[in-house]
């Protein structure tokens, strides 16, 4: 389901220092007339790395060059732009699955670290499906933390959304079950569940997200039928290695990039898509209630390397 436009001049402000880099760094190499040799690719290689793409991905796109190179499709570092914005295209073409929102109702839960921007994110998300015409409510499942729920309830008056809550301290899988209930009675379209922040090396920790799953699984046979990790962009690689292990032990439906406004680290979006065969589904930019869109790959890559 497509339920925002996405903005182009905000996604080129928000990768604005990731397209810098690249044109800065990676301009020396593709946008010149030298000839393609060994040095000038793993000179490449080297900066697509520095870039957060990832060295699997660098060596991928470097082993494409060599092959474009022996079949003499380029011949010169100028004719490397055009080839690498195919490549990532080609790369982030899975990820342009929309949210699996045809249930009813549609169960969301949102999860991550400590200070990625889930509970922003839930009220994003709330806003953006009230105003496309679904009926939402919210459940405020981070109970570790009285300023989380407090939070979370002044982001719902603001967008007009219910809370669904209990006290700091109560099991968050009490706080689904009622939401899940009253998302039922109500005849709701979609539920979004707002987890307390998690280090993804603390077992305890995730064993209590596993839980909140199964909660949710026996009341509604299917649910949830997205399971988001929101994670901070700049974070970089550290990012990319919560993602891999909230994956191996949850099960993740995809991705939600959020502070992408001022990082240089977006090339990390394409390490994700390639490595984890995760779509990343959403991306925000800032604090605005407006600053979420859903991810499209032709966007994000004429942001992120501008055609010469």
């Amino acid at each position: 389901m497509k339920f925002l436009s996405v903005l182009g001049e905000r996604l080129r402000d928000g990768l604005k220092r990731s397209q810098e880099y690249l044109a800065g760094s990676l301009g020396t190499v593709l946008d010149t007339d030298r000839p393609i040799d060994d040095a000038l690719l793993e000179e490449l290689e080297e900066l697509l790395i520095a870039a957060d793409l990832g060295a699997a991905l660098a060596a991928d796109f470097t082993n494409r060059a060599r092959e474009e190179l022996m079949f003499g499709t380029v011949t010169r570092a100028s004719q490397l732009r055009p080839l690498f914005r195919r490549f990532l295209l080609e790369t982030l073409a899975p990820s342009t699955q929309p949210l699996s929102l045809d249930h009813h109702p549609a169960v969301v839960l949102l999860l991550g670290v400590n200070g990625s921007g889930k509970t922003t994110t839930a009220a994003k998300l709330a806003s953006a499906l009230k105003g496309s015409g679904k009926r939402v409510i919210l459940a405020a499942a981070d109970t570790f933390r009285a300023a989380a729920i407090e939070q979370l309830e002044q982001w719902g008056e603001r967008v007009g959304v219910e809370v669904i809550r209990q006290a700091a301290g109560s099991d968050p899988g009490a706080v689904v079950f009622d939401a899940v209930k009253a998302a039922t009675a109500r005849d709701l379209d979609v539920l979004i569940v707002d987890t307390a922040g998690r280090l993804h090396t603390k077992t305890n920790l995730m064993e209590e997200l596993a839980k909140l799953r199964r909660v949710l699984e026996r009341q509604l046979p299917g649910a949830p039928h997205e399971t988001l990790m929101v994670l901070d962009a700049p974070t970089g690689q550290n990012g990319f290695a919560q993602a891999r292990i909230f994956h191996e032990a949850i099960g993740l439906t995809g991705v939600c990039l959020t502070k992408l406004d001022g990082t240089a680290k977006g090339g990390i979006v394409v390490r994700i898509v390639r490595e984890l065969k995760v779509p990343v589904k959403l991306i925000g930019f800032g604090e605005r209630i407006e600053d979420l869109q859903p991810f499209d790959p032709q966007a994000f890559v004429d942001a992120l390397v501008a055609e010469a």
